[in-house]
């Protein structure tokens, strides 16, 4: 007979995704901090990333022209961030309601 794996039902996705920002809310934008950038890391002076975590902790200070100003692409990665969460918090919900 062959056994069924239980995964685990902890949200760890969602987890790290809430965690991500709350951490980003609590940095200082104005100060450099570690970086996990391969690319800034080696030295190279441009990356496409670079600014972007910055740009997430000016928004969500409420700081919008110099959000976009330090990466254009914050305030949409913000939005995509924002329902990721909402998406798993639905599915988190959904499937535990169905197991009761």
């Amino acid at each position: 007979m062959m056994q069924q794996v239980q995964f685990s039902r902890f949200p760890i996705e969602l987890c790290c995704w809430i965690g991500a920002l709350v951490l980003l809310y609590l940095s200082n934008p104005g100060m450099h901090h570690f970086t996990l950038c391969p690319l800034e890391n080696v030295g190279v002076d441009w990356c496409p990333g670079c600014g972007l975590g910055r740009s997430l902790t000016l928004l969500m200070h409420g700081e919008f022209a110099a959000s976009v100003s330090m990466h254009p692409l914050g305030i949409p990665a913000f939005l995509v961030l924002v329902h990721r969460i909402y998406c798993l918090t639905k599915l988190n919900i959904t499937a535990k309601l169905r197991y009761l």
